[in-house]
């Protein structure tokens, strides 16, 4: 049988797959990639062209491609139950990885509810807190808040409070309206203000919304720190402290998205904790799996479980799905936490990061780069593009620069940034920053 190259495989994608937040017509353009295999922060073509994967695979590798520790706890767990349905059912990998997720809260938050993916999360949070306020005796709480520039997921109760024109607009006439308020983007601060002035300044609007309809507003959904689908917009922590005391004073939930946000992304492996706060719903999912098995979770306070234990199956969270709590998936979960738990993953992360801030020195003083900022290992940057024709192809331009380069890298807009793997060596730290200048400086020349 004739080998097929990365050319065959390209065109039998383009004829059978449609691939995710793609216009397919641009791929008459820039070029899709047909992936052979990885191998820690690499991946491979069937040429083996390799492309350094600064974003982690849209952000949910941790620990690299067929890490030799996940792959034989996955491997262990194929021997033994690759699925049962969580209804009436209940198994190890499933159990132990929520006891350890809520010890990590120290336990502030527990009974794990599962799901597959990120916006699912997002949806039972939304469900529960709207069910809970009702089983509590509050059925007119059904509103939501979220941040301007907010992105939660593509389904249609996530995208509602979702505030990402280019992903909303179309299917207006399908959503709930919610609440829009400022957000407390450090990069809006005036003259002399500081994030934490930006913190208060934004937290007044939601203050004002809460004492206007705090008696409607079901909950309030953030990410912590770090709003990252609206171009890596990072935020001082003392906004989730003063939002944690509002959510109190008006009885609104707070609902905390760590989807792309939490293990350890911002530096602590919840980003809640650079507050000294818990929310009422914690959502995570991609890095939980280490890159691995689709799967998400919700975790919330003991109060809310409470809400709905009862004999009425109506006041019961009936939501499911028949791949809940997938034991290999779990599995990939409690491998994940254990490499952070045996490498102390967070500690050697603030090295890492200290390393990659210093080599991207250059790009955070060009002169056509602004706002360079950093929280963990997020790192991002905004390119000065006055043009607007040019800038509205900024990212194409730069993402097809960036593969001849042996360089995944797929900017938001006119922002750069980089979510790299946790294990990159001194030589691809050195690497990474180098081929960033080097396409960055490429593409505003060009």
């Amino acid at each position: 049988m004739k080998q097929q190259t990365s050319s065959d495989w390209i065109a039998r994608s383009l004829r059978s797959v449609w691939h995710p937040c793609t216009q397919m017509q641009h791929h008459e353009e820039v070029p899709l990639i047909a992936v052979s295999h990885g191998k820690g922060p690499w991946l491979y073509d069937h040429e083996g062209r390799r492309y350094l994967d600064g974003i982690s695979s849209w952000w949910v590798n941790l620990f690299g491609h067929a890490n030799p520790r996940i792959n034989a706890a996955l491997k262990d767990q194929l021997d033994k139950l690759e699925h049962a349905m969580l209804a009436g059912f209940t198994h190890e990998p499933v159990i132990e990885l929520s006891e350890k997720l809520a010890a990590l809260t120290g336990h502030n938050l527990g009974h794990a509810f599962y799901a597959s993916d990120g916006a699912s999360a997002v949806e039972i949070a939304m469900k529960m807190s709207f069910h809970a306020w009702r089983n509590a005796g509050y059925p007119a709480k059904q509103e939501f808040v979220c941040l301007q520039g907010s992105y939660h997921g593509e389904t249609v109760g996530a995208l509602s409070v979702t505030d990402v024109p280019l992903f909303k607009d179309a299917y207006g006439p399908l959503l709930r309206a919610s609440h829009v308020v400022p957000a407390p983007d450090a990069r809006t601060a005036s003259e002399g203000e500081s994030a934490q002035d930006v913190a208060k300044r934004a937290i007044a609007d939601v203050r004002a919304l809460f004492e206007a309809r705090g008696d409607k507003i079901a909950a309030i959904i953030v990410e912590p720190l770090v709003q990252c689908a609206t171009g890596m917009a990072m935020y001082d922590p003392l906004y989730l402290e003063l939002l944690r005391e509002l959510c109190d004073q008006h009885h609104v939930h707070l609902i905390a998205d760590e989807i792309a946000v939490g293990c350890g992304r911002t530096g602590t492996f919840f980003a809640c904790e650079q507050a000294a706060i818990w929310p009422d719903f914690l959502c995570l999912s991609k890095g939980i799996s280490g890159g691995y098995l689709p799967l998400s979770l919700v975790l919330t306070v003991d109060s809310i479980y409470q809400s709905f234990y009862s004999e009425d199956i109506t006041r019961g969270f009936l939501h499911s799905h028949s791949y809940t709590g997938n034991p290999l998936a779990c599995r990939a979960a409690l491998a994940t936490l254990e490499i952070f738990e045996e490498d102390d993953v967070l500690a050697r992360n603030r090295e890492l990061a200290t390393k990659l801030t210093i080599a991207l020195a250059p790009l955070a003083e060009h002169e056509r780069a602004s706002h360079f900022r950093q929280r963990g290992m997020i790192f991002a940057f905004d390119a000065i593009e006055p043009d607007p024709a040019r800038a509205s192809t900024f990212a194409r331009r730069f993402f097809t620069t960036a593969v001849e380069n042996e360089l995944l890298l797929r900017p938001i807009g006119r922002t750069v940034y980089l979510m790299p793997p946790y294990i990159l060596s001194d030589e691809d730290v050195a690497g990474i920053a180098a081929r960033t200048q080097k396409v960055f400086e490429s593409v505003i020349a060009s």
